[in-house]
């Protein structure tokens, strides 16, 4: 017993302030700076959602007309309430994004401190990241080219979740967006998975408002100060359905003559709308302006076609026949023979070829060689 207490009194407890003490205080460390910068990426993507940093502020203050939303809103004609939505959803991303980069670079140094705490040599292991880190570097540079250009995506807000976009051999509504791939449901109901690497233009067709463009074939009786009255009681009328009116930003645009014709012209005419509501303006358009053209007796422009046919070449058609008849002349029957004959007396505007006089001549001379055998007989 006196030599237990005499061994834990000999105990060299400044161990314990060695090796032990800086672990701990690595891996706390590690996890305060982990937490730390977690909060600066909270509040940055929070700084991101909101547009700018003041913008609950001048709106509890009664001037919401000059937050970063209401100015935006303005600009692009979208309402408020979804542009928080497309800020915060970039914002969680973004977030996202950056929390698991920060945890994996600190958990990394933490243990790289730690085992050089432990007396181990991390020379070789630092040689053998490096090595490593260039080869999956090199191997996986398609899945980084991916991952950075869908960070450039979501950070410059691109397109979002709705949006009707054109990726080249892609061309749909927006259904998902990530940091590798985006997905893209076309007209046909195909949902197109894009990696982000792969998209070098993107086409945004309901990113802040857009425009129907109509080309209307009208004809020559019609003047264009008819065409402008008849755009005016269209317009009148489409102001009156609500939904139609809530999306026309403003009221149509004539922009003039397009191209000509021998029968009509061709007037372009366009229309400010909300986003991807353009196709639905541009149908309800031409329905009213149908209807109004309907009132006034005007006629939408004919493209006029003329058709012609023509008969079989005549030569042709006897040389298609000749080669016919010399191939049925050359057989040994004579019955064939006269068929032909009789085939070609049938087509007077056609004479013999030699070919077939020399087989009728070749053909008759045997019979007339026997006539007289038997005669002399």
């Amino acid at each position: 017993m006196e030599s237990t207490v005499q061994a834990a009194s000999d105990f060299d407890w400044s161990f314990l302030l060695g090796t032990p003490l800086r672990i701990t205080i690595i891996i706390v460390g590690a996890i305060v700076v982990n937490l730390i910068v977690r909060l600066f990426i909270r509040r940055f993507t929070a700084a991101v959602a909101k547009g700018t940093v003041g913008s609950e502020k001048a709106e509890a203050a009664g001037l919401a007309k000059f937050s970063a939303t209401a100015m935006e809103a303005h600009r692009t004609g979208i309402d408020q309430q979804t542009i928080k939505e497309r800020r915060a959803q970039r914002a969680r991303t973004v977030g996202r994004m950056l929390s698991s980069v920060t945890t994996i670079l600190i958990s990394v140094i933490a243990a790289l401190m730690v085992l050089d705490a432990l007396d181990f040599n991390i020379a070789p292991i630092l040689a053998s990241a490096g090595i490593a880190g260039v080869a999956i570097a090199f191997g996986a540079q398609e899945l980084v080219r991916d991952y950075l250009s869908g960070f450039f995506i979501v950070i410059e807000d691109q397109y979002g979740i709705g949006d009707t976009v054109d990726l080249g051999e892609a061309v749909g509504e927006v259904e998902d967006v990530g940091l590798r791939r985006t997905q893209v449901r076309d007209l046909t109901g195909t949902l197109w998975h894009v990696r982000n690497g792969e998209i070098l233009r993107v086409g945004n067709l309901s990113q802040g408002w857009a425009r129907a463009v109509l080309e209307i074939p009208i004809d020559y009786s019609t003047s264009m100060d008819d065409y402008r009255e008849m755009t005016k009681d269209v317009t009148a009328s489409l102001r009156k359905d609500p939904e139609i009116s809530r999306a026309m930003l403003e009221d149509p645009e004539i922009a003039g003559v397009q191209s000509l014709s021998g029968s009509h012209r061709v007037i372009r005419t366009m229309i400010k709308t909300k986003p991807n509501l353009q196709w639905m303006v541009e149908r309800a358009f031409r329905a009213e302006l149908i209807n109004e053209m309907a009132k006034r007796g005007a006629q939408v422009g004919m493209i006029q076609e003329t058709v012609l046919r023509t008969l079989p070449d005549s030569a042709d058609d006897s040389a298609e026949a000749g080669r016919a008849e010399t191939a049925a002349a050359g057989s040994a029957q004579p019955k064939r023979s006269a068929a032909v004959t009789s085939e070609a007396d049938s087509a007077p505007s056609r004479l013999p070829s030699d070919q077939e006089i020399r087989s009728t001549v070749h053909e008759d001379s045997p019979s007339e060689g026997t006539s007289d055998d038997t005669g002399q007989q």
